[in-house]
């Protein structure tokens, strides 16, 4: 069963992604919150190269020890998975002895929304 818990707050309970573009409207107190858990997780080299490689998986799923090469111990690694997690991130599965972490569609959603700008409003031209 999939640990879905992480995803609770994060979601709006119907499947589409809590926060609107840049350029649609502000965003509001808890869905800054939001954002801002996962950005501040993803901040850490670490965190970001876990994430990138469990994405890069079939399936965008994982299990830890095939992610672990990421130059820290293997404790140092399941605490930085435990904060993507917490984060909306990752969800995970145990099975057996091993725990499978896979990226969730909420999450990179949400953070594709949040930095989407229209071209031609906001931002600077290129």
């Amino acid at each position: 069963m999939l640990n879905t818990s992480a995803l609770d707050a994060p979601a709006t309970g119907t499947g589409i992604p809590c926060c609107p573009p840049l350029d649609e409207r502000a965003l509001t107190e808890e869905e800054a919150e939001q954002v801002s858990r996962m950005f501040k997780a993803l901040g850490d080299p670490v965190r970001l190269q876990l994430l990138w490689k469990i994405a890069a998986r079939p399936g965008a799923e994982a299990c830890v020890c095939e992610v672990s090469n990421v130059g820290v111990a293997r404790t140092t690694v399941s605490h930085h998975l435990k904060k993507l997690r917490e984060a909306g991130l990752l969800s995970s599965e145990r099975r057996g002895t091993q725990v499978y972490y896979r990226v969730t569609t909420e999450a990179t959603e949400t953070l594709a929304r949040a930095l989407q700008v229209e071209r031609g409003r906001g931002g600077s031209a290129s």
